[in-house]
């Protein structure tokens, strides 16, 4: 039986994902090996991930190795996925989920301190954050307040944090989580709509590798699958990428999916909210029929605003 090479990015949290890979291969009898590939996205540390045109830049890298066979198989935090992968390629696994939300990290007590104390829409306070999903869901809630652009690893995006003057900065729960990162003073942001597919892996592989794809397809976990697509249906049938204000989550509950959705303006000033909930077996449409309810309550509107703005 042949190693099975195992693509990933270089950065501390890419690396862990990756392993998690390696070790459900090997508990399931296959040999393999990192082989690390840097990406776009880890070059550029400046230039804002939308005027990148961001859609796979954490991906192409990964993919092309795939599709050249320097790698057998590549694992991307699966927010980064476009919803469309590239020909040739094909989804092999998926990991149970993490966590799901987005968290705020202070640059020290005192930033803490003072954001407990907003109590109107007109305190100041300086976020940061590269992503545009999150930047306009904060200015929804703080629409005073100033958003600066971060970018980086995570390790990057901490020590920012520190040299700048900012009072805290948004990272993904999971991200930080997994590397034994989170500082003390963070704290989850609960009334953030998260990335769809946040907190979830995935592994691809080429579509004619049948030998990576039996041996994914052994821990690939069914629920996440079936939220994951859910989620991404969503995000692909409002045509949005990383560089769209557009959040989906879907959870399985006691049988039930429940899924919630929203679309804003770069500005933060409009916002559209779609919540569904079906049993789990009449629910592999609910991402595409949620997105065009939001459509048709003035979606493409904001689409439109937000295409206009970005060209």
């Amino acid at each position: 039986m042949r190693t099975i090479r195992i693509g990933t990015r270089e950065s501390q949290l890419a690396s862990w994902q990756a392993m998690q890979v390696k070790n459900l291969l090997a508990e399931n009898g296959y040999e393999s090996e990192l082989v690390f590939i840097k990406s776009e996205g880890d070059i550029d540390l400046v230039t804002p991930l939308y005027e990148i045109g961001v859609q796979g830049i954490f991906t192409r890298s990964l993919d092309l190795a795939l599709l050249n066979d320097r790698i057998d198989v590549a694992v991307h935090s699966m927010k980064d996925v476009p919803t469309q992968l590239p020909k040739g390629i094909s989804q092999a696994a998926v990991l149970k989920r993490g966590p799901v939300n987005d968290l705020l990290v202070f640059k020290n007590e005192t930033s803490r301190q003072e954001y407990a104390t907003i109590n109107d829409q007109s305190s100041n306070f300086t976020v940061a954050t590269s992503s545009i999903r999150r930047k306009s869901q904060w200015l929804n809630k703080y629409p005073h307040h100033s958003i600066e652009n971060l970018r980086g690893n995570v390790n990057t995006r901490l020590r920012k944090l520190q040299d700048e003057n900012w009072d805290a900065a948004i990272f993904a729960q999971a991200g930080l989580e997994r590397i034994d990162l989170r500082p003390d003073h963070s704290m989850i942001i609960d009334w953030m709509l998260p990335a769809p597919a946040q907190g979830a892996i995935v592994v691809v592989c080429r579509e004619d590798d049948i030998n990576s794809l039996d041996a994914c397809k052994k821990f690939s976990d069914r629920a996440t699958e079936i939220c994951t697509k859910v989620e991404r249906d969503f995000l692909r049938t409002l045509l949005g990428g990383c560089s769209t204000p557009i959040s989906a989550l879907a959870e399985i509950k006691n049988g039930e999916l429940i899924f919630k959705g929203n679309i804003l303006s770069l500005d933060g000033k409009e916002k559209l909210e779609v919540e569904k909930k079906l049993v789990v077996d009449e629910a592999p449409e609910i991402g595409k029929t949620a997105a065009a309810e939001l459509l048709a309550k003035g979606g493409n509107e904001i689409l439109n605003a937000i295409r206009y703005a970005t060209k």
